[in-house]
Parts: C-alpha cells; sequence; structure tokens
C-alpha cells in the first residue's frame, strides 16, 4: 500500500483575482470540494477549496474582505457553488455578484439577517 503525503497550499488572492484562478482550478481537473466563510475582526474570511482526485492535493484560495467587498460567482464554473455562494451570502452578507441560482436570503428559515456576523 502506498502512502501518500498530498500538499495542502493556502494562495492568498484578491477579489479581483479570483475568477482567474478559479479557470485554473478548473482547467488543471481540480474539484471544488467546499466553500467557506469566517468573520474576525470585522473582516470576512472566505476559502474556496479545491482537490486533486489524484495526488489527494488540496489547495485554498483565501480571500480576506472588507463586509461592503463584492465578490464574484463562480457558478459558470462550478454550478454546485450555488449552495455554498447563497450560504455566504444569507449567513455572512457577503456581496455575490451573478449568483445563477439566487434564493435571496431563503436558504435557511432564519430570525435574524445575517446571524454569523453579529
Amino acid at each position: 500500500m502506498e502512502i501518500k503525503n498530498p500538499e495542502h497550499v493556502i494562495v492568498q488572492i484578491t477579489p479581483e483575482e479570483l475568477l482567474g484562478n478559479v479557470v485554473a482550478m478548473k482547467k488543471n481537473g481540480l474539484r471544488l470540494s467546499q466553500i467557506c466563510c469566517a468573520y474576525s475582526n470585522e473582516k470576512l474570511e472566505l476559502s474556496y477549496s479545491f482537490a486533486d482526485d489524484n495526488t489527494y492535493d488540496y489547495i485554498n484560495l483565501r480571500l480576506v474582505i472588507d463586509k461592503d467587498t463584492e465578490v464574484c460567482s463562480i457558478t459558470e464554473l462550478y454550478p454546485y457553488a450555488f449552495l455554498y455562494e447563497n450560504e455566504m451570502k444569507e449567513l455572512f452578507g457577503v456581496n455575490i455578484m451573478m449568483l445563477n441560482v439566487d434564493y435571496n436570503s431563503k436558504l435557511y428559515r432564519l430570525h435574524d439577517e445575517t446571524p454569523f456576523i453579529k
């Protein structure tokens, strides 16, 4: 049995660099495995994680943005990203532009608007 030690890479990018980097991930055959958001020190931290199913390498594109910064949707490249993006929009208030399937803050039944940044 071969033991693999996959690489785990974190790449800091700006919102303007997001689409170009996501295109590169898609061209390299990487699978979008998750997108997450965290709120800390009045900033939003977005992590887009891509997996190589052959080498098990993992690449994270990381953006640290202000609450009013706009971020382009990646659903044109990874259609299933709409669920992650709706979640970030609804729970954290992330401004996602050009979201193909927008639940307009109705993905969850929430009492409070953007509850994870309070």
